[in-house]
Order: C-alpha cells, then sequence, then structure tokens
C-alpha cells in the first residue's frame, strides 16, 4: 500500500479546512475563488488519495468526520507556522522598503492621521501604506495588520508599542448659540438637546457620561461615529462631547466646559513582537511618534479653552522639544 499523504499539497489542506469553516462547497469555492465542481472535484481526489471520507453531507451542509477534523486541525497549524515564518522573515528586512498594513479608526485618520501619513511618504518613498479602517481591533498575529494605531487605555497584551498621547474629550456647543459659554453652570446644560454616541458604542466613556447624567428625553441625536458628532454639534443639533484635537480646530464650536480626565483615553502605536525591529515597521513608529509629539498640546487639550473664544482652522504644531 503507498503512502496516502504523499501527494498532498498545502492547496489540499486550504480546501478542506475551506469547506469546513464555510460547511458547503459553494461558500468554500467563493472564499478560494475558483468555481463550485473544481471544489467538488478536488474533494474526492483528496479523499481517494486518502481513503477516507473527510465530509459527512448533512441536510444543513458539510460536516467534518474525524478524519477531516484532524485534518483541518492541521491545516490551521500549518496556517499559523507559515503565519509565523512569514513574519520573522519580515522582521529581519534590511531596508525600510516596501508595504505597510495600518489600521486606525476614520475618527483619528481624518482629524490627525492623514497629513502624518503623506509626510511619512514624502520621507520614504520607497514605502507604500495599505490603510485599513476598523473600530474592532485586527489580528495583527494573522498579519491582518502590521500596525495598529488606536485609542485605548487596555492595549492587547499579545502587541508592542508605546503610548504617543493622552487625548482629550470636552463638552462643546455650536459657537453661535454660546457667545459667553463659561457662564452656564454644568448642571442646566443637561437641560438642553444633546447629541451623543449610539449604545453600540457603549464601552466609550463618553457614552457612560451621557447614560448617567442626560435625561433620555434630552438627547435629539445619536450616531455611531465621532465624525457624525462633530458635525452634529457643528449645525446646532445638540451639545456634546468630542475630542479637542477635533473641535478646538473647528471655529464654529466652543468648549462649554474643561476637558474631563475621566473621558481621555490613550493614543497607542502597536506592533507584533516579531515586527518592532523591522526597518519599515520601526522607522514608521518613530516617524509617528515623533509627529504626533508635535502636536501633543491639541491633542491633550491644552490649546483650547472655555472663553468662547474659537481657534483657527489650521493650527500650526508645536516644535518638537529637543
Amino acid at each position: 500500500m503507498g503512502e496516502p499523504f504523499k501527494d498532498l499539497a498545502w492547496d489540499d489542506f486550504r480546501l478542506v479546512k475551506a469547506i469546513a469553516d464555510a460547511k458547503g462547497l459553494p461558500a468554500a469555492a467563493a472564499r478560494l475563488g475558483i468555481n463550485h465542481s473544481t471544489v467538488f472535484r478536488r474533494l474526492r481526489q483528496i479523499e481517494a488519495a486518502l481513503g477516507v471520507a473527510l465530509f459527512e453531507r448533512h441536510r444543513l451542509g458539510y460536516v467534518a468526520t474525524a478524519a477531516g477534523e484532524e485534518m483541518v486541525a492541521l491545516a490551521d497549524r500549518l496556517d499559523e507556522d507559515i503565519t509565523a515564518f512569514t513574519r520573522k522573515v519580515s522582521g529581519r528586512e534590511l531596508s525600510p522598503a516596501g508595504e505597510l498594513r495600518v489600521t486606525t479608526n476614520d475618527t483619528l485618520l481624518v482629524h490627525l492621521l492623514t497629513p502624518l501619513f503623506a509626510a511619512f511618504l514624502r520621507q520614504c518613498p520607497e514605502m507604500r501604506l495599505d490603510v485599513v479602517l476598523s473600530n474592532q481591533p485586527l489580528n495583527l498575529s494573522k498579519r491582518d495588520a502590521d500596525v495598529a494605531i488606536r485609542a485605548t487605555d487596555n492595549p492587547p497584551e499579545t502587541l508592542v508599542g508605546r503610548r504617543a498621547a493622552r487625548i482629550a474629550w470636552a463638552l462643546y456647543g455650536r459657537a453661535a448659540d454660546f457667545p459667553y459659554p463659561g457662564a452656564i453652570p454644568i448642571e442646566r446644560l443637561f437641560d438642553r438637546p444633546w447629541v451623543a454616541l449610539g449604545e453600540d458604542l457603549a464601552a466609550m466613556k463618553a457614552v457612560r457620561f451621557v447614560r448617567e447624567h442626560v435625561p433620555p428625553e434630552r438627547i435629539a441625536y445619536r450616531t455611531n461615529t465621532v465624525l457624525g458628532l462633530g458635525e452634529a454639534v457643528e449645525t446646532g443639533i445638540g451639545i456634546g462631547h468630542l475630542p479637542c484635537f477635533i473641535a478646538d480646530a473647528r471655529p464654529g464650536l466652543v468648549r462649554l466646559a474643561e476637558p474631563d480626565p475621566e473621558l481621555a483615553a490613550d493614543l497607542w502605536l502597536l506592533t507584533h513582537p516579531d515586527l518592532r525591529h523591522a526597518p519599515r515597521v520601526r522607522i514608521f513608529l518613530d516617524f509617528l511618534a515623533a509627529e504626533i509629539a508635535r502636536q501633543r498640546r491639541l491633542i491633550e487639550g491644552s490649546l483650547g479653552g472655555s472663553s468662547g473664544l474659537s481657534l483657527p482652522s489650521v493650527i500650526s504644531p508645536e516644535p518638537s522639544a529637543g
């Protein structure tokens, strides 16, 4: 009897894993970018070579047999080993060149990071950035991204990086509605219309503040994005909390109170331990950390005020310290 495994290739493991994950041939074919009949034919060839059935065909889909489960488990281990290998090889590259996959959220990208990315690419023309917007953490261990830029007080323990700044939040209103904002006691502001982030962002501190202090009937508007929240406050729908680096740069907004330390969050630059010494990762993180340091006063809320005077629409970054 021959050795059935000698003719198996990595693509065979990928195909079996795709069928198990998708629980059917059409969805597996879509994941692999091949047609349904090819998946069916290759599965029969693999089962014939092994001499065992890998799946049972049920009404609800394809269910792996014991042999199928073992093959899927081996495919998972192979995938992890290949990913770890490519990650380590990437960490040994000699020069800052090639593509860097960066994940962040839309608020940081639009109001802070895009000009910094542009400056980085001018300095390192051999680099390319692939920016992935997501409010959920991507799996850097699986190379969903090389670098994550996140506002969080609890970065994942599996990643390494540095805290670049602390993002301040304060309460804002439309400047036209508050010519003398400091004259209004904070207690009276709870009776005004408010805008707030949606309950799907309930983990955010600003959402908890509104839930605990503002009567539900006073919340005139909810949105699930900080970008939309700023637009709503500026158009006069209501007052609301915003990051200071966004609101202090908009002449149409004015602070109604000093930044609330309880609402602040750290800004982290993160990567996987295997990539921390890769030249393209190291130079990117060093560049961002230095540029963010130049704008730390804006990010941490020390450039604004509650006097009712709006800031200019463009704020020059402060010089770096040393």
